[in-house]
Formats: C-alpha cells, structure tokens, sequence
C-alpha cells in the first residue's frame, strides 16, 4: 500500500545534515478483543510535542539509565529477548523493562504481579497512581518500584513484534522495538500521560478506515503494527509474535509519480 510522506515530515525530506544517532526506546501496542474484533489502546499526542505531534501512539518511550538495574523478574530471560531483537543482552533488558515501565507510566496498565502465575489487579488506587508519577519524574526507578511492592516482572505476558528505525532524514530519531500485550485480566487503562490530548481502545478495522480517509494521523510504524495485529486476536497475538522474524526496518524516501512515499528496506511501500 502506498502512503504519501506524512505532511509533518515533509519539511525535512531534503534535510543534507549528517543523520543523527538514534535514541533507544521501546512501545508496546496493549490489545483486548472487544464486539468489533482486536482493540488497541492507542493515544493521540499533544499537537505541541517536538515528536509526532497529533499522531496517534501505543504508549511507550526511551530507555532510561535506570532501566538497566537488576530487578525481579520472571519469563523468558534478557537472553532469549536479545536473541529475538538482535542486541546484546544487557539493552534486551533494559528494552523490556523500558517498555514495561513506559506503558505503566503513561497508562497505569501494569504487566507485573506478585509471582510467576498471578498478575497485579486493580492499578487505578491512590499509591499507584503516585508511584507512576514519581517514575515520571525519575524519583523511582522501576526497579525500586517492584522491590517496594514486592512484585516481579512478567517477561512472559510481552512479545517482541517488530524494530523500527526513524528515518535517517529526520532530526529526532528512535531506534524502537515494538513490543505486544494483551490487557491482563482485572485491569483497566488509568488516567493517561499529558503527553497526550486524547486517548481509547480503538476497534483496528475502524481505526485503520479512519486513517486511511485522512481522519486520523499515525507514524508509519503504527500503522503497519496496526494492520498486522488486525489479522489476530488478543488471545493470539503473543504466539503470532514467537513466530515473527524480526529485523530492524529504516524507512526511506521514494518518488513514484512527482510524490513522496516512505518504503521500507523490505521493498514494502508504508
């Protein structure tokens, strides 16, 4: 499918500066199945941010220092998440625990539990809505936060879906992996991150109509993510993600026709 160049993008399409080093940072696209099919959690980001203003996003961001600490955690080691994403296994941890804490942040969808087998319930009371103000502000790291509440990390409710790089044009770059989840039984989205003006559970099949009519913004990223959770259902998509060969994608500009596109290293038009 081709999509043109996203508008706010155009402007640095002919950028000549040396690329800039990407940022490491992690997302993970938190779905449920609702009466329309697989919903995703998606929230539109205020029209003032430096990075993808007014794009819809699943919640995430960049890897902190604080993200490498050792930490409680259960599921498929840092090892075989490093396997999967093709680093070493120290970022691989601090990845995963990256997008953990992010989607916590930004959500208070919370994908840890007291033990291998139970995950935390309810997560919209006073103290967690203050222990994920004090992540924000980095007067906790996310470590010290499962250590207080005696909670470990469940690596085994992610999935490692896909890696994209910004493309070189740009003047913010990530390097992000993507990450899945389902919503875990008990819990509900909290009150969002200001970093965004709007949020929901977005049926995909809609969503993606709406996008392609112009009526809502997304990265192109998002977008292929979206599309290719639309084929699942949350109660699939973490063994749709153990069969995905992920490398990392670096879109780049083509002109087809007098118009600019973003296509990936795979040959696929975004």
């Amino acid at each position: 499918m081709l999509v043109p160049l996203p508008e706010g993008l155009r402007e640095y399409a002919h950028r000549a500066a040396d690329p800039v080093t990407p940022r490491d940072a992690a997302t993970i696209a938190v779905v449920r199945d609702g009466a329309q099919g697989i919903e995703a959690f998606l929230m539109r980001r205020q029209a003032s941010m430096a990075f993808a203003a007014g794009m819809y996003v699943f919640p995430g961001g960049g890897v902190h220092e604080s993200d490498r600490e050792p930490l409680n955690w259960v599921g498929p080691p840092a090892a075989e998440f490093a396997a999967r994403l093709g680093c070493d296994t120290e970022l691989a941890h601090a990845l995963v625990v990256a997008a953990v804490r992010e989607t916590f942040e930004e959500t208070g969808v919370l994908l840890a539990g007291p033990d291998a087998q139970t995950v935390f319930g309810d997560t919209t009371g006073a103290a967690m809505v203050e222990a994920r103000g004090d992540l924000e502000t980095g007067r906790i790291s996310f470590a010290q936060f499962l250590e207080a509440n005696s909670l470990v990390l469940r690596a085994d409710l992610i999935g490692v879906w896909a890696h994209w790089i910004t493309p070189a044009f740009e003047p913010r770059r990530y390097d992000t992996r993507f990450f899945v989840a389902a919503l875990p039984e008990g819990q509900e989205v909290g009150q969002v991150s200001t970093e965004a003006d709007r949020s929901l559970w977005a049926p995909l099949s809609s969503v993606l109509e709406r996008v392609d009519a112009g009526d809502a913004a997304m990265m192109p990223p998002t977008a292929v993510t979206c599309r290719e959770l639309a084929q699942h259902t949350a109660a699939t998509v973490l063994a749709a993600a153990a069969l995905r060969v992920v490398a990392p994608i670096e879109p780049r500009i083509v002109e087809v026709d007098g118009e600019l596109f973003l296509e990936t290293e795979r040959g696929e038009h975004v």
